[in-house]
């Protein structure tokens, strides 16, 4: 929205920054909705004892809300949204302030120690940017992924899961989530 709306609104973008949150706040839990199979992944990696962070475009104080309201709180270390670091995704200053409870730095542990996992192509974008492992859930409909192409893609949480169930411990060193 920082980056946006004042292409859009011009002048009065914080006038329509103030409408549009007002009419969000109004409504969006009136719209949530989990992802298929999305409760029984995060419990097979909290219960595996993966670190999961969550990086949003979603303003912070709403991400925190739906986390909340859905009971899954505790199966996050961190929920970064917009406006919580500098600058937003795809930037990787989300990405670095997730993985700071950790002591990772973004990047230097190299694709595929840390995975990021979305539904869309800015957080493919912002995957590749911090040199995470791409994996894509969801169809990511009306998405081009040629530039930042996911290095997995699911058809849905259920998939997903069902690859980590087979997969060895050692192989699952840290997941960091999107949304």
């Amino acid at each position: 929205m920082r980056d946006i709306f004042p292409v859009l609104f011009g002048e009065r973008w914080d006038e329509a920054r103030a409408i549009f949150y007002a009419h969000f706040a109004a409504n969006h839990m009136k719209q949530l909705r989990p992802l298929l199979g999305a409760e029984t992944l995060l419990k097979t990696l909290r219960a595996r004892g993966v670190y999961l962070a969550v990086v949003s475009n979603k303003t912070g104080r709403f991400l925190r809300e739906e986390v909340d309201e859905l009971g899954w709180s505790d199966h996050f270390s961190r929920l970064v949204g917009a406006g919580d670091a500098l600058f937003d995704k795809p930037a990787t200053a989300p990405v670095k302030m997730a993985l700071e409870p950790l002591g990772l730095t973004v990047g230097a542990q190299g694709i595929g120690h840390t995975w990021f996992v979305g539904d869309a192509d800015i957080d493919m974008e912002c995957a590749h940017a911090a040199r995470c492992l791409p994996v894509l859930v969801g169809g990511g409909e009306g998405s081009d992924f040629t530039q930042f192409p996911p290095a997995f893609r699911f058809d849905n949480c259920t998939a997903l899961c069902d690859l980590i169930s087979l997969l060895s411990e050692p192989i699952l060193q840290g997941a960091c989530g999107a949304r």
